[in-house]
C-alpha cells in the first residue's frame, strides 16, 4: 500500500513539475511572435468552416469553425487522440509555395499537417501561456503540394491560425 501511495504521490509531483515547466509570457517564445500575434488578433480574419478548402495561403490569418471529434471528420487520424469534450476540425490548402512556415494558434490545441499522405513533423516548436492572442507557434518544411491543416484537442469551437512565410 505504501509503495502505491508512494507512486500516486510521485506522478503527482511529475505532473506539477511539468506544468510548471511551461513557459508564461510573450516574451518566453523562442523566436519574435509580434507578426504573428498582429495576425492572429486582426479584425477581419476570414471565417472558415471545418472541411473547407483554400484555393492557396491565405494572406492573414484564419478563424477556423470547429466542432466535435466525431463530426469533423479529419481526413488523417490525428497523431493525439482528442479528450473527449474538445473541438477538432481542418482546413486544405490546394497549393502552397514551397518553403519554411511559421503556423501559430491562438489558443491551445493538437495540429497536425499532412502532406502526400503524410504527416510532418515541425521543424521548431515554442510555445507559452499567458500571452495573449497567441499560445504556439510551430514551423514546418512546406513542398508545393496540397496540404492539410488539422487541429483537435482545442478547448473552444474556434480559433485562429496564421500560416506565415518564416523570417
Amino acid at each position: 500500500m505504501r509503495i502505491l501511495a508512494f507512486l500516486a504521490a510521485l506522478s503527482l509531483g511529475a505532473s506539477s513539475a511539468l506544468a510548471a515547466e511551461e513557459p508564461s509570457g510573450c516574451d518566453k517564445f523562442k523566436w519574435p511572435i509580434e507578426r504573428d500575434r498582429a495576425a492572429l488578433t486582426a479584425p477581419g480574419r476570414a471565417k472558415l468552416a471545418s472541411g473547407s478548402e483554400q484555393a492557396a495561403l491565405p494572406p492573414a490569418a484564419i478563424t477556423l469553425a470547429l466542432v466535435a471529434p466525431a463530426d469533423a471528420k479529419l481526413p488523417t487520424p490525428p497523431e493525439r487522440a482528442p479528450k473527449d469534450g474538445t473541438f477538432a476540425g481542418f482546413t486544405s490548402i490546394k497549393a502552397p509555395k514551397a518553403g519554411l512556415y511559421t503556423i501559430s494558434l491562438s489558443s491551445g490545441a493538437w495540429v497536425d499537417v499532412v502532406q502526400d499522405g503524410h504527416i510532418l513533423k515541425p521543424v521548431a516548436f515554442s510555445g507559452a501561456t499567458d500571452c495573449d492572442g497567441i499560445r504556439k507557434t510551430m514551423k514546418y518544411e512546406l513542398s508545393a503540394q496540397p496540404v492539410v491543416l488539422q487541429v483537435s484537442g482545442a478547448k473552444d469551437n474556434s480559433l485562429s491560425i496564421a500560416i506565415l512565410p518564416a523570417q
